[in-house]
Order: C-alpha cells, then structure tokens, then sequence
C-alpha cells in the first residue's frame, strides 16, 4: 500500500479530497451562519433586558409621592438656624425671632489635688427632671440611672471612667482651673425637663455630708443637698413665631411648625429673620423631564434593535419580532390609558405636557408642566406614583401592591383601634419604701420584666411619672420597643401601652407594690381597628387596615374620629407605577426570557447538527480517501505492468524486413 497519496499515480490527491470536501462541508458554514444569527438575537435581547432594567431603576424615585411633595424651607439669616421641611409643611412665610438656645446643665465638683485623690465608693443615681419653686419633677420619659463606683474606681479619674462607660445619660470630665481638679457632670440633653438630681448610696455610710461619695450628691430642691455647684443651668430653647412664643427643650425643633424642622445655632434677641417655605417646583420638574428622558433611552434602544430602514431596504436584528411588537404595545398603552380614580386633579399625562411623538418617544412641554406644578388644587403624585387619597383627615393611606386594583372605595369603621390599659382600683399609696411596696412585676405587649421605684414620698402625678420613667428605662422593654404612659386621676394609676390593636396589653402580675399602688387592677387588651372596604370586611392591625377583593393590598391607618361611614379613598396606580409592574411583568414574566431560553435551545440544536455533520463528513472524507488510496494503488500497479511489458517489448528481437 502506497505511504503518500498520489504518489502512484501522480495525482494530488490531497488537493481533490480538500476540493470535493469544501463542497461537502457548504452545509456546515450555512448551520455556521445560522448560529451567528441566533447569537446576535441572544445579543439583542441581552441589550433589551438590560435596558428595561434600567428603565425601571429610573422609576424607582418616582414611585414614592414625596419625589412630588418636596418642600423647601429657606430661612433669611442662615448664622441663626438651619431649617428643613417635610412633604406636610404648609407653604408661606414666617417672622422668626430666636432668643435664647436650649442648654443642658452642668455641675461641677470641690478641688482635688489631682486626678488621683481618691474621693469614695458606692452608688449614684441619677434622675432627670424639672425644678421649679423649690421642688423636682420626674421627667417621666427618662428613666433613673444606676452608676456604681467600686473601690478600685473610687479616685477621681476612676468615677470619671465609670460615669462615662455607664451610658447613664450624664458625661464626666476633669477640669483643672488652676487651683485643683474639679470633677465636671453633664447632662448629655438639653432642657429644662432634663435637670439632674444626683443622690447617694455612701460606703462611709453618710449619704449627705460633704466626705467620700456623697461629695458628688446634687439636689436643689428645697431641703435637698447639693454638695456640687451649678455652672450652666438647664434652659428649653425660646423663640417666637409669628408673635407666638415657643419653648423647647432641644435645638432641634421639629414640632412648632408642622412638618418644618428647626436647628438653632444662634440667638438674637430683638431681631427676626424670614422663613419661606416653598413647594420645590424645580425638583419636581427635573423628575417629571428624567423620566421623559429615561422612556427615550429605552425607546431608541427598541428602535435600534427593530427599525426597518426602507431607503437601504435594511431591516434590524429584530425588525417584526412578535416580542418587541407585544413589548412596544403594553409599554405605550401603560401610559396612554387615564388614571380615572387618581384623586389629584390629574387623569393623563398631557395635562402635565408629556405627550407621545411619532416616532414613540415623548416629549415634554415644560411650561405646560411649570403651570401645573404651581398649582396648588393638582397633586402631580397622583399621575406617577400609587397615592390613595382619602376624605377623612383621620385616615392615611400607608401603601398598597400590584394587586390593589384602581378605584374608589367607600371605607366603614365598625370598631377603632385602642390600647392595652391596666387601671388601679384604690388611689395609689404615695409613700414607697425600699422593700416593702417598691417593686412591680409587669407583662407588657406580652414582654416580661420587673421594675423597682425609688424609696420616697410622692403626689400622685409625680408617682406616676416615677413608675412610667422606670418602665420605660427598663432594658428588657426598651430593646423590645416596648414604652408606657402613666397617668392618674384621683389618685388612681393607670398604665397604657404605646402600641395599638390585639397585642397591645398591660399586665401587672407581681411585685411587693401591686396591692399598694393598683389593688385590684383591671386590666384590658387592645383592640384592633375593623370594618369594611367597598363592602368587604378588612383585616384590622393595631390602627392599620388591610383590604380584600380589588383592595387587596391597600392599606390605611385609622387614627381616631367615629364609627360608621368614614368616607372613600381614591386610589391608582401612577404611570411610574403602572410602568413598573409592566416591566415587572416582562422580567420576572419571562416574556423575554423565555424568548432567550429559546434562542439558547436553537443554538444547542445548531450544536448538535453540526456535530452530526462533522461526524458525517469525517466518515466521507474516510471513504473518499479510501477510495482514492484504492485508485492511486491500482494505477501505480497498472504503470509498473505497463513499464514491464515496455521492457520485455524492447527484448524482442527484431525481425528484418529484408
């Protein structure tokens, strides 16, 4: 067997197998080009996902009506106090005149030699409260502090480094003014309601002389000792609005203009500034005109990948595509279809100046939008965002999901929402003793803890204040989120819980004190809010109602008013909305994935076939290749029996024709 093909024969073998192969293999290069086209889909469609997704990131901010309720708040001299506003603000002006900062108090002690003097051991407490003609009031929203200072801990520096890590609401420095050490006490909240009274638990067993400890007791009530000195009083910040006079107890105000929060940080008395408070039309405008654009970055993409150019007769990757088709159709009809049941003046986007164009984009008048930003009767949120606009000023709309269908629904209360209570039934003793009544074991919102009262004499308000100040500072109610408010008429206490509706509850289950300051307690659970949405009953949560049927997913908070009807709400979903659940659909629905996942299968089909093909073309090239090593066998055999017949011809001998 011939080594080298065409050696026998003299034929290149090896360019005819190649030439008739390339002719074989013409189903390969179209199975070839047939994947290159899959792959520049699966290309196209990638680019398309990509940017709905970021179309719909660019919804993001639109969806929340405070993109279209900001309020800006400007305030002339802007040394004397910085200012925000909250969507609730109310716009106008207002003459502000600051008088005076709020300030926390502050003690200091006698001179010591040095940081190391050794001062004393035991216990300080510490309450915040208010003093006023001669006597101190619980701040009842600040419990007392507990701080104990160890031998080890018992120089000036070590009481210092103890305060200061017991997170007690005070902090401690050492001050030296030339003539010793002095230990420095601060309140850490400013305001008159935050006023230290600072007693002690003395080693040396005298609580009130002016050795060891209680060097450090401080109440300047009458009768009371005070062996540190006061150096800046407790004040509430002063300022008039309007003619109105204000006083709080921090610099930061957020309650004497609703929704405008102030943070004074200079006082002037005599002299006022102007506060404007202003709708921010500017902002709204750049968010109405970043979504115009938004929508045009997608539109050209979806142009790009499906536009058919009839000059050059040159169609694009996916020029009628069902899929694009369907996408272009709920994209455009998403924003097309009115908003009947906004609530906000606003049906259609033209009426802000958005409008479709020819090619599909949009397009924006921006003085049609300015008109109707200035215009107090529209709520632009309405159009973009999903708003629930109720008629009952005591009912909120918190939210609502994809399946809160757009309407107006007509909302009766049958039962409002109330609080857990746990109500004495004798007057409260006022005297607590250590020991004997000074303790109560509570079961709150279904939290277990135990508090225990300072020893003393009280009234009723301030006995009241000193047990709401103890649960409330109670570690194990606090990190639960847990608080209380505790009043008192005629001497009869009642604790009730913060939280609203069927876990809110008041349980007093123990405790030395509970016959003394409750008797026989009558105790009553929370009720949620319930009634009816469009006829349906609701499902009620504290204060929060939750809708059924085409309500469902709509939720409103009832805050108080009557029974019975309580109005209607308004509700839609905006356009930014709408356009988010229908890109929504189109990710999470599969409409282009599925379309991928079925490119992806054409192309593996594609892989297949060519496999198949090579194999097949393998096995020709083999048979071809057989075939021709056969022929170049046969010929070299023909031409060596050729070349011996020559031979053995020219042995003959000649015969002479004479």
């Amino acid at each position: 067997m011939l080594s080298t093909p065409g050696i026998g024969s003299g034929l290149d073998v090896n360019g005819i197998i190649s030439q008739l192969m390339s002719v074989e293999r013409r189903p390969l290069l179209a199975l070839d080009n047939k994947e290159a086209k899959q792959q520049t889909q699966l290309t196209a469609f990638g680019t398309l996902k990509g940017a709905l997704s970021a179309f719909q990131s660019s919804l993001s901010s639109l969806t929340s009506p405070s993109k279209f309720s900001a309020i800006s708040a400007n305030i002339s001299d802007t040394s004397l106090a910085t200012v925000s506003a909250s969507a609730s603000a109310v716009t106008g002006k207002y003459d502000v005149e600051i008088q005076s900062l709020a300030q926390s108090q502050k003690l200091k002690s006698g001179n010591f030699a040095s940081p190391s003097t050794a001062i004393g051991s035991g216990t300080l407490t510490v309450q915040f409260g208010t003093y006023s003609g001669g006597s101190f009031t619980l701040n009842p929203d600040k419990a007392a502090q507990s701080i104990t200072i160890s031998p080890s801990n018992a120089s000036l520096t070590g009481v210092r480094d103890a305060i200061n890590k017991a997170d007690a609401d005070i902090s401690a420095s050492i001050v030296n003014d030339g003539s010793g050490d002095r230990l420095v006490i601060a309140s850490k909240d400013t305001g008159l309601s935050n006023a230290l009274k600072i007693t002690v638990t003395d080693d040396d067993g005298n609580n009130t002389d002016n050795a060891g400890l209680s060097q450090l007791a401080f109440n300047a009530a009458t009768g009371g000792t005070s062996n540190l000195t006061e150096t800046v009083p407790a004040s509430n910040a002063e300022m008039v609005v309007d003619g109105i006079p204000i006083s709080k107890s921090s610099n930061t105000i957020s309650d004497a203009i609703d929704g405008v929060t102030f943070n004074l940080l200079k006082a002037d008395i005599g002299n006022t500034t102007t506060l404007n408070i202003s709708r921010n039309t500017a902002g709204i405008e750049k968010a109405v005109s970043n979504f115009v654009k938004s929508y045009n970055e997608l539109n050209q993409t979806i142009t790009d990948l499906s536009k058919y150019n009839a000059e050059t007769k040159q169609a694009s990757i996916l020029t009628g595509d069902f899929t694009v088709r369907a996408l272009q159709n709920q994209l455009r009809n998403a924003l097309s279809e009115p908003l009947k049941t906004a609530g906000g003046g606003l049906s259609i986007l033209a009426e802000v100046g958005v409008s479709f164009q020819d090619d599909g984009s949009l397009k924006l008048d921006s003085s049609k939008l300015s008109n109707v930003v200035n215009d107090a009767s529209k709520d632009i949120s309405t159009l973009f965002a999903s708003v629930g606009k109720t008629s009952d000023s005591l009912v909120s709309f918190i939210s609502a999901t994809s399946d809160t269908v757009n309407g107006n629904y007509q909302l009766d209360i049958s039962q409002l929402a109330t609080q857990g209570t746990a109500t004495g039934s004798t007057p409260a003793a006022l005297t607590i003793n250590t020991g004997i009544n000074d303790s109560l074991d509570l079961n709150i919102n279904g939290i277990d803890a135990n508090i225990t009262l300072a020893a003393g004499t009280y009234d009723a308000d301030s006995l009241a204040a000193e047990i709401q100040s103890k649960i409330n500072g109670n570690t194990t109610f606090s990190s639960n989120n847990v608080a209380v408010s505790v009043t008192q008429s005629s001497g009869i206490l009642t604790i009730t819980s913060n939280q609203y509706g069927s876990s809110s509850s008041v349980d007093i289950t123990g405790g030395n004190g509970e016959l003394d300051l409750f008797g026989s307690a009558t105790e009553t659970t929370g009720l949620d809010v319930a009634g009816t949405i469009n006829g349906l009953s609701a499902t009620g949560t504290g204060q929060s109602l939750s809708g059924t049927g085409d309500s469902e997913g709509l939720v409103l908070k009832v805050t108080g008013g009557s029974t019975g009807p309580r109005g209607s709400v308004d509700f839609a979903h905006g356009f930014a909305a709408k356009l988010n659940q229908v890109i929504d659909t189109m990710l999470d629905g599969k409409l282009i994935d599925n379309r991928i996942e079925g490119i992806n299968e054409k192309i593996d089909d594609i892989n297949d076939q060519r496999e198949s093909l090579i194999r097949r073309l393998d096995d020709v090239e083999k048979r071809i290749r057989a075939q021709f090593t056969a022929l170049d066998t046969m010929i070299a055999s023909m031409t060596q029996t050729s070349s011996f017949l020559q031979q053995q011809l020219s042995r003959l001998p000649t015969i002479d024709s004479n």
